[in-house]
């Protein structure tokens, strides 16, 4: 995990291997920020859906007090809601590396739709 200062808040950057780790032991809130269509046709189980264009900083869901860890499909609009957050004044933020496309790129497990029936199934890229 590297970090970097956003204003007087730390940024967490996390690579998808860590935020699998932290999500099997149940440690973090993560927050999709894509928009409602990009999640249906995949996602990473478990993460919450806060599409950046109709949910601010300040209504992101906070789970329990557990540190929130923000991806989208790239990395690109999860860091700008980071620096969002970081000027509406939160502190603790992370934010998973390279976005949903680096989480397939490692072989992780998703919830994609399965093509011949619609319905929700587990699946990787490997």
């Amino acid at each position: 995990m590297r970090t970097e200062k956003l204003g007087s808040a730390t940024l967490e950057n996390w690579s998808p291997a860590e935020v699998k780790a932290a999500l099997d032991r149940h440690e973090i809130t993560l927050i999709d920020v894509r928009t409602p269509e990009e999640y249906v046709h995949g996602h990473i189980e478990g993460a919450l859906l806060a599409p950046m264009q109709s949910v601010g900083p300040l209504d992101l869901p906070m789970a329990g007090g557990k540190p929130v860890v923000l991806h989208c499909g790239s990395g690109k609009r999860s860091a700008m809601v980071a620096m969002a957050c970081a000027e509406a004044g939160f502190t603790g933020l992370a934010h998973m590396e390279g976005g949903f496309m680096a989480w397939r790129a490692a072989g992780l497990p998703y919830v994609a739709l399965d093509p011949s029936t619609g319905a929700p199934r587990r699946t990787t890229d490997r």
